[in-house]
Order: structure tokens, then sequence, then C-alpha cells
């Protein structure tokens, strides 16, 4: 149980966690490439840009893109906006769900291996988790009890030293002095109450420039904020430290951070010879810092350290190119994933409207619209194949529901009336059409007479909507344990008495719903989700099943209040609290489809589909 679980976590993370990581590994090599024309620049814009890389691991486009789509749209191209779209979308996921291989829940064998892979990977990512935390753990622990037993130095040519530092410097904060009988190099330990460690008796070894030029190397360690930094890219290194570039990131951060200190304190006027020479002599008789985020002056190839100091001119200040090359890769950064959402939510807007309004698709010749006087609480939904779209007591909700295969909790903004008021629509199909309909096959008629739908809903009713994506509580439709009971639709097979024949030619054929008893030949999972939706489960249902046939089958169920209180009437629609419909004893809807279906609803929360109203009006009656 637990590894299916772990399993569907992995599979519903996976295309998401695999955009993320090819976007920060990409963003990495850009930073890398950026680094090069900065070789003769300071240190320190070498080591943002590094810091950067690294933060981007935190920090998923997702994010930027989300924002990105609530922008107002602009009135741009529409070719222009979906080509531009396509490329970006290319390139920024190349992980997506539609890719990935999906695996027929019917092959046991390939079942097993699809729940015990990606529960082994997540398992293996939160052992590695554990020790890297562990690791450093141990190490943060004794560098805490040498803190603990150090003596706070008072007075002496070091504390002496450091406070005339400090004002040559310009360090506002002062730091306070530890003597450690460690064999730890001098370094910074705390971020928010920086202390310096100073190790007994190193100080015998050092004369006064070299205790000068090492105290000032650590000074701009604070000043810089440097264990805070380090602090932030080891949670990087513990949740990714699968990735090898994370570690090639710290390797260079480190690097970079050292050299900037070693820059500082040589423009602060501290000899060359002096300063190599100080670090030599901690490196002599001193270990070290275990961390990171313990900032120390032995960090980084000491050797290459050495040989720039010695050698190397004081670096430049970035020029105007430079700064411009730099502003315009952050401008970039930010701006690419806000203009991927703001293309995305146009192109999803667009697509959605264009669904609406084709100027292809075929209208209706006529229609009469009329509020239904009898609110009966029971409604018919007529189809095209006889020329006549008719439905009586139907509200626009309903419609709306049916024409964009949505389900009652996916429209949001939608204004009271549109649940409550009911109307009788009687609309003539043009008999070409109804000739071109017959000559499609089930689901192509669908899509046209959907589109005729939604034609007339934007006519007559003046609908505007668009689709947005939101975090939502959901029914996930999944294969039971010991897999689907389904049996795969036989092409030509005749279909008994009491089936109803959705288009007159055998396609899609379900018996009645309404008193708990649905036989289906020739239906695919989604016109079962629909159905389901039907029944008031108080949530949308989703299919995760990943069953892609058609299937013949037999449910039956215990009608009973639905998850909101209601009773079911005829077509799914709340009633008037009639219990005449509800059968006194069976398996309940849950259990049925467990037990006859081998399939189960699952409540879950992830990202559903809505759409949202912007603008609905009540129709004229003709």
């Amino acid at each position: 149980m637990i590894s299916k679980h772990l399993s569907e976590m992995a599979s519903a993370i996976a295309p998401a966690v695999a955009n993320h990581l090819w976007q920060s590994t990409l963003f990495a090599i850009l930073a890398a490439l950026l680094t090069l024309p900065l070789r003769k620049n300071h240190a320190r814009a070498r080591y943002w840009l590094w810091l950067a890389a690294s933060l981007k691991f935190l920090v998923p486009l997702s994010l930027l893109i989300v924002l990105g789509s609530h922008l107002p749209r602009s009135r741009a191209s529409a070719e222009t906006q979906a080509g531009l779209y396509s490329a970006m979308q290319q390139v920024s996921q190349q992980f997506i769900e539609s890719t990935m291989p999906v695996i027929s829940p019917l092959a046991p064998a390939t079942d097993s291996k699809t729940v015990t892979l990606p529960a082994f990977l997540i398992v293996a990512w939160l052992c590695g988790f554990v020790m890297v935390l562990c690791v450093w753990c141990v190490r943060w622990s004794r560098l805490s009890r040498a803190i603990q037993e150090a003596v706070p130095l008072r007075q002496g040519r070091e504390l002496q030293a450091l406070r005339r530092i400090e004002c040559i410097t310009g360090t506002q904060q002062r730091i306070r002095l530890l003597s450690s009988r460690t064999s730890f190099e001098p370094g910074i330990f705390g971020i928010a109450d920086p202390v310096l460690v100073w190790p007994d008796g190193i100080s015998e070894r050092l004369d006064d420039a070299h205790l000068e030029a090492i105290l000032v190397h650590e000074l701009w360690h604070v000043r810089r904020r440097d264990n805070l930094v380090s602090a932030m890219h080891m949670v990087v290194e513990a949740l990714f430290w699968f990735h090898p570039v994370v570690w090639w990131l710290g390797a260079r951060m480190v690097e970079e951070r050292e050299r900037a200190c070693d820059e500082e304190v040589l423009e602060s006027g501290s000899d060359r010879h002096v300063y190599a020479e100080s670090i030599l002599k901690i490196c002599e008789f001193c270990v070290e810092s275990p961390l990171a985020c313990v900032s120390g002056v032995t960090g980084a190839d000491l050797k290459r350290r050495i040989v720039r100091i010695m050698t190397e001119d004081v670096a430049h200040k970035l020029d105007f190119s430079r700064k411009l090359l730099l502003s315009a890769a952050g401008l970039v950064a930010v701006t690419l994933p806000l203009t991927y959402g703001l293309l995305h939510a146009t192109q999803s807007r667009a697509a959605l409207q264009t669904q609406e309004t084709s100027p292809t698709a075929p209208v209706f010749e006529v229609a009469s619209i009329k509020p239904d006087k009898d609110a009966t609480g029971m409604f018919s939904f007529g189809w095209f194949s006889l020329g006549t779209f008719t439905t009586t007591g139907a509200t626009v909700q309903f419609l709306i529901q049916e024409t964009y295969g949505v389900q009652d909790d996916q429209i949001m903004g939608a204004p009271k009336w549109l649940k409550s008021d009911r109307y009788d629509i009687k609309a003539k199909v043009p008999s070409t059409v109804v000739e071109e309909l017959r000559k499609l096959d089930y689901d192509q008629s669908n899509i046209v007479c959907f589109q005729m739908l939604r034609a007339l809903l934007t006519d007559r009713f003046k609908l505007t909507l668009h689709k947005e994506s939101k975090e939502l509580p959901m029914y996930a439709l999944v294969v039971a344990k010991n897999g689907p009971k389904l049996h795969e639709a036989i092409p030509g097979d005749t279909y008994p008495d009491g089936i109803k024949d959705l288009d007159g030619k055998g396609h899609g054929n379900v018996m009645d719903m309404t008193r708990g008893h649905l036989v289906g030949q020739g239906i695919s999972i989604a016109d079962l989700v629909n159905m389901l939706s039907h029944q008031d489960l108080g949530l949308p249902v989703i299919d995760k099943t990943g069953l892609t046939g058609k299937y013949d089958f037999t449910l039956k169920w215990t009608l009973e209040e639905n998850r909101s209180g209601a009773m079911l009437t005829e077509g799914g629609q709340p009633g008037n609290g009639n219990t005449s419909l509800l059968e006194s004893s069976g398996p309940s809807l849950d259990t049925a489809l467990e037990q006859q279906l081998g399939l189960k609803l699952e409540r879950r929360k992830g990202p559903v589909d809505v759409l949202v109203i912007d603008h609905v009006e009540k129709p004229s009656e003709n």
C-alpha cells in the first residue's frame, strides 16, 4: 500500500521535477558562460552569478509563470503569440506527461515495475537527504562544542587589532572574539550574531602584519554575509544531493568567495607577501573549517590562491558593457517566464474562444429559448440525430457542463441564476449538418454538436469565459488493487433492448442511470467519468486510470443521498427530495465501482482545470 502511494506521488510530480531540474541546469550553464567575459573583473561579480544559479534550484520558474498568467493581456497578433508560445514551450518543458510512457494497468508484470521503481526512487532520495543532513549535523555539533568551550577575549593584541580594523573598514557590527583550544582555523561562526573563533597559540606564530591581514579577511566575510549565503546553498545541496551540478556550483562559490576576500584585503593596503605568508602559516598549524557556512581563511585551492595573490594585478571594476550584459541577462531571466505565463494564459483563452466562435463550425438555423414555466425539477436533454436539438427545464450551468465537458465544481464566477433558472430550448439543425453528422463517428459528431451549443450560448446568453488551473480537492478515478474488470468493446456488436443509442449508429451506448443501473457498450473512461459527475459527488472526478480504449460493462449500485445532501433526479440534477427513486439494498457507488468494474474513487488534491465565467446574460425569448 505504501509502495502504491509512493508510486502515485512520484508519477504526479515526476514531470514537474524533471522540468525544474532541466531548467535549473540550463540556468547554471548560462551562468557559467556569463562568467567567462568577467574573468578579469572582481570575483564578487562572478560570485553573485554562481549564487543566482544555486538559488534557481529553490525557485521554480512555475512561480513566475503563474504570476505572468495573471498579467493584463496585450492585443498582439495571435499568430505571433502562438509561434512564440510554442517555441518557449519546447525549451521550458522538455518533460511533459504526454511524452511519458503510458503503462496499461491490464499488464500485471509491467504494473509491478511501475509501482516499484518510483517508490524506490523516492526512498533513495530520502535516504540520501537524511544522510547529507546527518553528516552536517555531526560536523555542526563538533563546532558547537568548540564554541561552548571557547573563552571570550577581553584584551590582548588580537582584540585591539580587531577593533582598530573595524573602525578602518567601517564595520558597524561589533564582532565578539573567542579563544578556542581546538585546531580549527580562525573563522566566523554564526549568521545573525557572528563571532570570530581564534585558535589558542596561533597568535605567537604571527607578526602584527600577518595578524591584521587575517582579521581583515574574516571581517570581509562578515560584511559580505558569506555564512548566510553558504547556508542557503547547503539547503540546495541537501535537497538536490543527487545532482552533480549542485556540488560543482558549491565549489565555484567557495572559490570565488575566498578570491573576493583576497581582493578586498589587497585593496585595503596589505602587502602581497605578508598576506600570502599569513595564509600559509594558518594552513601549517590549523585545520580547515568542516562546514562551508563557517567562513575561514584557507578555503578553495590553496596553490591557485597563492599564485593569484602573488602574481595578478588588482581586478578591474565592471565597465559599462559588462554591466549592460549582466543587466540584460537578469532582465531576460525574469521576463522570460513571465512572458511564457502571459502567452500560456492568452493561448488557453484564445483556444477556448476559438472553440466557441469558430467561423467554420456550423450553427443552428433557428433557436427558441423560453423560461421553463413548469419548474418541476425534471428535465430532458435532446440530441441532433433527428435534426432538432431540444432540452426542457435545463439550467445554463448544466448546458455549460455538457458542452465544455466539465463538472459543476469546475465552473467558477457564475451568478446564482445560472443554476436556478431553467430554460426550454428548441433549435433546428441545418439539414446539411444532419447528413454530415450521420457520416461521423460518435466522438467526431460530439465535437461538432458541442461547437454548435457553444455558439448558441455565446450568441444568445452572451457567454464569455476562460480556462484556469487551480489546486482543488477532487476524486481521482483509478484502477483498483486487483486491476480493471472491464471488457474491450467489439466493433459491430449488437446491443440488447433497453440500451439508449446516443447517435443512431451504435457508438457510445448507455442505459439510463437514474435507478442505479448503468449498462455501457463502446464507452470510454472519459464518458464514464462524465456520467459519474452527474451523480453529484460534491467534487470533480478526474480520470487517472490510464485506460484509453472503449469498454462494455454493467454497473449496479444503490442510489442514496448524494454528498451534498440532495436527491438525484433525471439526468443527475438535484430534485425535490423525492426518495421513490432510491433502492433499498445493494452496494454503494464506491463499492460497486471497485467490485464490478475494478475501479476506485480516491479523494485527492491537485491541479484541476476550471472555467471562469467572465460575462453571461439572461437571453431574450427569440
